[in-house]
């Protein structure tokens, strides 16, 4: 730095550049936030902090070239300033890289709108909805009140599942009845498996939140002495799915009572059987 300090050559037209330059970059600099405004104004939902974080990174950048040409004027050596510049400049891409890309991801995300504020989604383990779009991450709140950051480019670096997408989710519960018709159950009168089948998909349609515009499915699983297994599918609000398998759940469970059919009715599904590999 001694050596850029002593072949500094201090005059009059040499303040007068400087002092045009500065003008001059301060100008340019104020137009070009106007203008990268009014371009990333056009941007459909990009957020504010993602327009000024643009905003910084194009003024920084000219204040920096002015800078340096004002700097030519006092007859400086440049060689040591674009040694120190390039130091800098490579001290900064590191540091910002991971920002860099989490802009960039920002605004993949806010011009082709994989997700949206008030959406539910699922990454990195955490499901939650969606209560903030900025320049550094997605904003999630999760089901149990927790606030989750989710970095932009991680979101789109990994698979994430968007559940709000379609406008609804399908759940499904598993039904497990007693055999109809077996001695002493009391299902006597419900000796065909086809009147039990109609009594649980009607408890479904009936729960409060379930879809009407999606038929309910209901799939057997075992069919065998003693009982039957039966996966009961069925559409709901995005968001409602734990309110919606409770009531789904609770009616079927008291259609079933009332008909004096014993079963078990569960949302807590076990997991699929290990099947030899000669045996698929």
């Amino acid at each position: 730095m001694g050596d850029v300090w002593a072949s500094l050559e201090l005059n009059g037209w040499s303040i007068a550049g400087i002092v045009a330059t500065l003008l001059a970059t301060w100008l340019l600099a104020s137009l070009a936030r106007k203008g990268v405004r009014a371009a990333l104004a056009r941007v459909p939902n990009l957020t504010v902090g993602v327009q000024r974080l643009a905003e910084r990174i194009v003024v920084y950048g000219i204040w920096l070239i002015g800078i340096g040409i004002s700097l030519s004027f006092l007859g400086a050596s440049m060689q040591p300033v674009l040694a120190i510049a390039l130091v800098v400049g490579v001290v900064l891409v590191l540091v910002l890289r991971g920002i860099a890309d989490n802009f960039a991801a920002s605004v993949v995300l806010q011009t082709r709108h994989p997700v949206a504020v008030g959406d539910e989604i699922e990454s990195g383990g955490f499901v939650g909805t969606v209560t903030e779009l900025n320049g550094r991450s997605v904003v999630i709140r999760t089901v149990d009140g927790r606030t989750v950051h989710v970095p932009n480019s991680e979101l789109l670096g990994e698979r994430f599942v968007n559940n709000s997408a379609h406008g609804a989710r399908r759940s499904e519960i598993e039904v497990r009845i007693e055999h109809p018709g077996e001695p002493g159950t009391g299902a006597e009168n419900a000796s065909a498996p086809d009147p039990v089948r109609a009594l649980v998909v009607e408890a479904v349609e009936e729960a409060k939140g379930v879809h009407r515009h999606e038929s309910v499915q209901l799939r057997p699983i075992t069919l065998g002495a003693g009982r039957a297994v039966y996966r009961v599918r069925y559409w709901h609000h995005p968001q409602h799915g734990v309110a919606v398998t409770d009531a789904v759940v609770d009616s079927v469970a008291s259609a079933l009572a009332a008909r004096g059919v014993r079963a078990v009715v569960t949302s807590d599904l076990p997991p699929a059987p290990l099947t030899p590999p000669m045996e698929l």
